[in-house]
């Protein structure tokens, strides 16, 4: 089947999503399981990945990137996340950082190094927005900037923050202005190694041990004049351009990981003798996956029809909607239905199955909940039909 992408991919594009999917086979498939059993955060594996280049691929060229587009990016950790979601998404968010970096502190002193250095994976980059109370309602964050001299002072909590476990710099979001609202957030560039930095325990959840996800405390840090990413108001702004891109590669890797179970259990099923004949040759049984196939089609076309916007630069905000919830409600509806499919054997952590069915769940809330999406969705329907 042609990728319906396939006309943003240049033949550099192609030779990157071949690199992550060549990366992907060798070292995460084989070891997505014991990285969840040692609930482990895979420090290694994120530094090689990256040094196969496989977090800059929208870096800019002059920053040491690659500049391949969006629609390369998500068929890159698509690819990725078809073995498992928490180590994509780990990188993804390196390769966010990364970029985000490179672009906010353009031409500052230190810059060019910090870049190289999260490039080859020596230190990694995470992005701070969700507090204890705060997380799909952003402009109701606690952590607060005040003004010292050329400086900042932040002082603060964030929790459920990607990479946040070994992450060496944060890009985070504080209110400098809380009668403002969001016009007082701004964005900073947080370093790990600075006094008033308080790195919390990774939190302990059912799945996707490898996102590394935890937080971290804010105890009267000094941020330099320099280290102001984007000024009151900008930072908001700032945070809502990437939500967009973001849901959209969620559901991408959502579809990645219904196919993972697609394909494991009618594998399973030819070759599982059941009555006589083969579990899949039976009309009940295979009528389940084909149920299956049905929403992985339609939510693939979801979430090509939102990359296209992304890439191109369009109003991405209902397709990505549309695209994360489905995407994110199928994999989970049709996750539990390939375990049931195998029966007992679908619980085995042999399978990919309980991994993908957990990490599923994980997606249902990040870059905002199936709830927000609801709202997206439910506000466009109002305004179409509700005159």
């Amino acid at each position: 089947m042609t990728d319906a992408l396939n006309d943003l991919i240049s033949d550099a594009g192609r030779a990157a999503i071949a690199k992550a999917r060549g990366f992907a086979k060798r070292v995460v498939a084989p070891n997505a399981g014991k990285w969840q059993n040692a609930r482990a955060y895979p420090l290694e594996a994120i530094r090689e990945a990256c040094r196969e280049g496989l977090a800059e691929i929208e870096l800019a060229k002059t920053a040491g990137g690659q500049e391949l587009g969006f629609a390369t990016k998500l068929r890159a950790f698509e690819a990725i996340a078809e073995y498992d979601f928490a180590f994509s998404f780990a990188l993804i968010n390196q390769h966010n950082a990364t970029t985000r970096i490179a672009r906010d502190m353009a031409g500052r002193a230190g810059t060019e190094e910090l870049i190289a250095q999260m490039r080859r994976g020596e230190k990694i980059g995470c992005t701070a927005l969700t507090e204890p109370s705060a997380g799909s309602d952003f402009a109701a964050i606690k952590a607060r900037a005040t003004k010292d001299g050329d400086g900042w002072r932040l002082d603060g909590a964030k929790a459920w923050i990607t990479n946040a476990a070994m992450c060496d710099v944060a890009i985070c979001y504080a209110q400098t202005d809380p009668a403002a609202g969001w016009r007082g957030i701004a964005a900073f560039l947080v370093r790990a190694d600075r006094a008033g930095f308080i790195r919390e325990a990774p939190f302990d959840i059912t799945g996707g041990m490898a996102i590394g996800v935890g937080g971290f405390r804010l105890e009267n840090y000094r941020a330099e004049a320099s280290d102001l990413l984007q000024p009151p108001g900008a930072g908001f702004k700032s945070a809502m351009t990437g939500i967009n891109g973001a849901r959209t590669y969620v559901a991408g890797m959502a579809c990645a990981m219904l196919a993972s179970g697609l394909a494991t259990a009618a594998r399973y099923g030819a070759e599982r003798d059941l009555f006589g004949k083969k579990l899949i040759e039976h009309q009940g049984q295979r009528w389940k996956l084909a149920d299956i196939a049905t929403d992985l089609e339609a939510a693939r076309l979801l979430t090509d029809r939102a990359a296209r916007a992304v890439d191109l630069n369009q109003d991405a905000m209902l397709p990505a909607a549309y695209a994360k919830k489905f995407a994110v409600e199928a994999a989970q509806r049709g996750l539990a239905a390939c375990i049931q499919f195998m029966g007992a054997e679908g619980l085995r952590n042999d399978h990919p199955l309980g991994r993908h069915l957990a990490n599923a769940k994980l997606a249902a809330y990040t870059d905002g909940s199936t709830e927000i999406q609801n709202e997206r969705i439910a506000q466009a329907v109002a305004e179409r039909f509700g005159k």
